[in-house]
């Protein structure tokens, strides 16, 4: 008789590898089957189309898990160093055909829901976006944690869950309205919960010097619980994790010493807890100083850090003395990414926990620090700055606020040793700004305790260095680097355009989609017919398929041989909407003056939110929707041109319009826009680039060659120039006569005959104290304009250019990108290999 098994032999019964599905088609179908009837409890009969789609969610997270888990078995087993990405925005999007595409299970899902009598596409379309970003940054974080997981990185992502994302966007009479995005209203299908993970968040109290050390005492605790949604990499059966935090009142709270009677009362005042992980802030490039914001971001920080410093502990080559104090190698098992200065307090919650909980020596835990966290700078513009009044922080977090003051004396110190009796140096470089209301600059603090600060594009990287952090980099060049940007070919090609990608991979094949760089073969075919008239055709029938969905769902008809030609991205004053509106007023009044003269027709379709308390953007709404009220009514201009408002401009519909594009605007005043993303998603997509040479549109120029892009108007040195010299709008309006007609109209009523005074905030802007100068590159950008008519009436020539800025976006990849940041900032090298899927044993 076989010895009976023990309790641990048995247990080895409890494995993924026996019920990890194979994704065929009958497997699918069975699981979609079951997952409606056991997981959902609906029949045919009752089941509606969001319940097929929930079903085929579960369908194809069942794919995920099974890799999701062995991929955390294979880091513990290794203990590789930990990437740890921290952000206070994803902007994810939807997540079932990304987990199809890089599962490699489309082909398997489309037949089998065909099987069923559905339609894939109609499904995908019941998903609601993960809108937990403003745009660009929130979208890298994205993208990266697309990279780092195709790359093999052991990478996690961490932020806050919001109740609430990016409001959704409704255009009523013209103006924006918006309404609250409850995207959690149905449910989250890939997101679980880990209660058992719960941590405790400290605020308030006060601080207390004992012989014992520092204790931070009587503070209010928050919890923070946390939500994990899997991360797969492309085809390598790597699943790394997004952890969100979510805030939650403890059990007693308000019921310990206020409240005494009021049971009721205090079980309500949960919600003033709970409010803090409530709804994201929807400013982009815009600093707002609210004490909950403040309060999210130390939030995010002090949940992470827990996290990170509980799973350095436990791992399996941590720390071996039974106490758990030993942080030396640290930094060589944790890398700390800072996403803008929005998760800066990472770098005085980590000297608090070494300090105050750990009691490592205060020089030793600052050199841990340093080594350990790094830092991305996203804008110039000052008024995103982050510089939190210092009263604040003495209330909310009185210990940090101390060890900020610490590290500060300690950084003047250093500076005034190396520069001595320069008082004007001091007050430029110190974290603590002085002044009517004292202030904390976190770009400062994240530059001092930082061992590499970066830039998103080479010209920002310059800017960062030569005047933002001028002094910084004076005192340590070697922290400052560059590390331009770059989008998910995946999302971004493989997803959003498919027949595109079937006609690159026909002719080189499909090392592309994790190789970017790869598309420089195309050039070889940048003159063979059949491939000039299949990527014409691709752009063809992706342009029918937008007018189609936008007459759907906007009830507007517009001509799918015009040139589409698009803007899309936040409504800000320096990404200069304005002047792309000013082109349209223009090109509209060419038409009426000689409307028998042909004209190469185009529909202008403008994009994008505004920031709910900015004023100026929701007035720039106004005037593109009332120039295209005014355009697309005038029997006059007929199918020469319309002007499209693509309303809630989102991941989900950038999926759909960026394919269809023939032109891509990216026009901010040089210096300004810090690299751009959209910029890179067109180039891949095949439509041609007219710009400014600014952000990344500069290496694009580089990489593609100046002439097959559209480049007009100020550099950098002449908008530096114009500034010494002074801008003068008047001048400009004066000696042009168009720009002139153009504004006389705005300001006159004609685009708003109900309410003539309507733009006078907009005209008295532009023509007293517009920042972004859009007068003083109108000129150049009207004639430009001429230049891509010229072109786009010679359709071969056209493509030809598409193909060679196709071929060479490459090194647009965040592959690329994301590799930089591994060897270059984290000392991580990316693996090809991948880990065994979940039906095979590990080895």
């Amino acid at each position: 008789m076989a010895a009976p098994l023990s309790d641990g032999d048995r247990r080895k019964q409890i494995s993924v590898r026996g019920i990890a599905g194979l994704g065929d088609v009958a497997e699918v179908r069975k699981s979609f089957n079951r997952h409606l009837h056991f997981t959902l409890v609906k029949d045919r009969n009752v089941a509606t189309p969001r319940d097929y789609y929930f079903a085929l969610a579960h369908t194809v997270r069942d794919h995920l898990v099974g890799r999701w888990i062995r991929t955390q078995q294979h880091y513990y087993e290794r203990d590789p160093k930990r990437i740890y990405y921290l952000s206070l925005e994803f902007y994810m999007g939807r997540t079932l055909q990304n987990t199809m595409v890089n599962l490699g299970l489309q082909n398997a899902c489309d037949e089998a829901i065909y099987q069923l009598g559905l339609d894939l596409e109609e499904l995908e379309e019941i998903e609601e976006d993960a809108g937990l970003g403003n745009g660009g940054l929130g979208r890298l974080a994205a993208c990266f944690l697309d990279s780092m997981a195709t790359l093999g990185l052991a990478a996690y992502g961490y932020g806050i869950r919001y109740e609430f994302g990016i409001f959704n966007q409704r255009i009523v009479d013209g103006w924006q309205v918006e309404e609250a995005d409850d995207w959690l209203r149905y449910g989250n299908p890939w997101e679980k919960a880990r209660p058992e993970y719960m941590l405790p968040v400290h605020f308030y109290g006060r601080v207390e010097h004992t012989p014992d050390g520092v204790k931070w005492i009587d503070t209010q605790i928050v919890l923070a619980m946390p939500y994990d949604t899997p991360v797969p990499g492309y085809k390598n059966n790597t699943v790394n994790t997004m952890r969100l935090w979510s805030a939650k009142a403890p059990n007693d709270f308000n019921l310990q010493e206020f409240n005494m009677g009021d049971y009721i009362e205090a079980v309500l005042d949960r919600n003033l807890a709970e409010n803090i992980s409530r709804v994201l802030y929807p400013n982009d490039n815009f600093f707002e100083g609210k004490e909950l914001r403040l309060k999210q971001e130390y939030f995010v920080v002090a949940a992470t850090l827990q996290d990170i410093i509980r799973r350095f502990k436990s791992s399996k080559f941590g720390c071996r003395d039974p106490v758990r104090t030993c942080f030396e190698t640290f930094p060589d098992k944790v890398a700390i990414q800072l996403n803008d200065t929005h998760p800066a307090l990472s770098i005085p919650e980590l000297m608090r926990i070494l300090v105050d909980v750990e009691k490592v020596d205060w020089d030793k835990a600052w050199e841990i620090t340093k080594r350990t966290c790094a830092y991305t700078n996203h804008t110039v513009l000052p008024e995103a700055l982050e510089r939190w009044p210092v009263s604040m922080f003495e209330k909310l977090l009185p210990r940090h606020l101390e060890i900020i003051y610490a590290l500060n004396q300690m950084h003047l110190d250093r500076v005034a040793a190396l520069f001595p009796g320069d008082i004007d140096r001091l007050r430029r470089m110190s974290v603590i700004e002085e002044g009517d209301c004292k202030r904390i600059n976190m770009a400062h603090l994240c530059v001092i305790g930082s061992h590499a600060v970066n830039g998103v594009a080479r010209i920002h990287s310059d800017i960062v260095k030569n005047s933002v952090f001028k002094d910084f980099y004076e005192l340590e060049p070697e922290k400052f680097q560059n590390k331009t940007n770059g989008i998910t070919p995946r999302r971004w090609l493989l997803l959003c355009n498919p027949g595109l990608a079937d006609i690159i991979a026909e002719k080189i094949g499909e090392g592309f989609i994790t190789d970017l760089s790869q598309l420089k073969k195309l050039l070889d075919f940048i003159d063979n017919e059949t491939f000039i008239r299949d990527v014409a055709k691709v752009k063809q029938e992706n342009k029918l398929k937008f007018a189609a969905y936008l007459e759907e769902q906007y009830k507007v008809k517009i001509n799918p041989t015009s040139m589409f030609d698009v803007q899309v991205k936040r409504i800000h004053e320096y990404k200069r909407q304005l002047l792309n509106c000013l082109h349209a007023i223009t090109l509209y009044n060419r038409i009426r003056c000689n409307p028998s003269k042909s004209f190469v027709p185009r529909t202008i379709m403008i994009g994008g939110k505004a920031a709910p308390g900015y004023h100026m953007a929701k007035m720039i709404i106004k005037l593109i929707t009332s120039v295209g009220e005014v355009i697309n009514n005038d029997p006059y201009v007929g199918d020469k041109l319309k002007v499209i408002f693509l309303e809630n401009y989102r991941v989900s519909l950038a999926e759909k319009v960026i394919p269809a594009a023939d032109l891509s605007q990216q026009i901010s005043t040089a210096g300004t826009e810090a690299s751009g993303t959209g910029n890179m998603k067109f180039m891949v997509n095949g439509a041609l680039t007219i710009g400014t040479m600014d952000g990344a549109n500069v290496e694009m120029a580089e990489e593609a060659g100046e002439e097959n892009l559209f480049i007009f108007g100020m550099r950098v040195e002449d908008v530096e120039a114009l500034d010494r010299k002074g801008y003068n709008a008047r001048g400009y309006y004066e000696s042009l006569p168009e720009l002139r007609q153009a504004i006389d109209q705005i300001s006159s009523g004609f685009f708003s005959p109900r309410d003539p005074g309507c733009f006078r905030d907009v005209v008295n802007m532009l023509m007293y104290h517009d920042r972004f100068k859009v007068f003083a590159d109108y000129e150049a950008y009207i004639k430009c304009q001429g230049q891509v008519d010229q072109l786009f009436m010679d359709p071969r020539e056209w493509t030809r250019k598409v193909i060679r800025n196709i071929a060479c976006s490459g090194k647009f990849s965040s592959d690329r990108t994301i590799t930089e940041y591994a060897r270059e900032i984290w000392g991580v090298e990316p693996s090809a290999t991948a880990i065994p899927p979940p039906n095979l044993p590990r080895n």
